[in-house]
């Protein structure tokens, strides 16, 4: 088991180019593909609290979705958007690299080399 985890689409260019620079680093990551393994509300919680940021922080602002639930709006609570992204996985900004009590978003890319 790796002690690095990616959270990858790999329908996303930046996941992809993440994943590739962790591999030519010598990383052989283990990759959730959260879009069809999603996080618990629990987990995401975890998540949020290894990056160090806060739900809003983590939504992509430009999906359907994000729009359609007017998320935007800021009585949302971080509940109520750590739910959204359960329910909407494609809400969750992507990729999430991990390594034990560490992470960073991959944008960009680089950013996952912090943690080498």
């Amino acid at each position: 088991m790796s002690e690095f985890t990616i959270y990858h689409n790999p329908r996303c260019s930046k996941s992809r180019q993440t994943l590739q620079l962790l591999q030519e680093n010598g990383v052989d990551p283990e990759v959730v593909l959260y879009l069809n393994d999603t996080p618990s509300e629990e987990q995401l919680d975890a998540l949020l609290a290894t990056l160090g940021i806060g739900a809003r922080e983590l939504l992509r602002k430009g999906e359907d979705d994000y729009k359609a639930l007017n998320l935007k709006d800021t009585s949302h609570s971080e509940a109520d958007l750590v739910a959204a992204m359960v329910a909407h996985p494609k809400l969750i900004e992507r990729p999430i690299v991990v390594r034990g009590d560490r992470a960073v978003l991959g944008r960009p890319p680089e950013n996952a080399l912090e943690l080498l």
